[in-house]
């Protein structure tokens, strides 16, 4: 079994390395929402220890996103990005002081359903294949990416 943790750590490593910004963006929502699954079915087995370390993780990803956020450049997508973020980790924190499965089970929807969009974001940026122009960036809402021409 540590062999294929071991590679699977390698090839999530160098596919990161390769990634563009939003391809990041995606990588850490993919992230967060596999620790609250986790979280989640270790609420559902009592597993105390594993559902805090499933929720710690997923609000440290939380964190790194919202310091993302370029509000200069991201405006209101920016300012609406951070509401989000505060909202779930509000919400994660309360599914874990009440043990709620449902609350948690909410939250992983949430990001979810942005992530998707995040995905979907990437396909209509990339460049389509034979065409002469240039894409328009792939930078989210504030990435930090000063070079970039995409902007919220």
């Amino acid at each position: 079994m540590k062999t294929i943790v071991d590679a699977r750590r390698i090839y999530q490593d160098s596919a990161i390395r390769g990634a563009t910004p939003i391809e990041l963006v995606i990588a850490l929502y993919d992230s967060a929402i596999q620790d609250m699954r986790g979280a989640l079915s270790a609420m559902k087995r009592s597993d105390v220890e594993a559902r805090g370390s499933g929720i710690s993780h997923a609000l440290m990803i939380l964190q790194q996103l919202q310091g993302t956020l370029d509000f200069e450049r991201g405006g209101n997508a920016a300012r609406q990005f951070e509401q989000f973020y505060n909202l779930v980790r509000a919400k994660l924190l309360e599914a874990q002081m009440r043990g709620s499965p449902d609350l948690m089970q909410q939250q992983i929807r949430y990001m979810s359903e942005v992530r998707d969009c995040w995905s979907q974001a990437k396909r209509l940026l990339q460049p389509r294949p034979g065409s002469a122009g240039e894409s328009l960036g792939s930078t989210p809402a504030g990435a930090g990416d000063k070079g970039s021409e995409w902007s919220a």
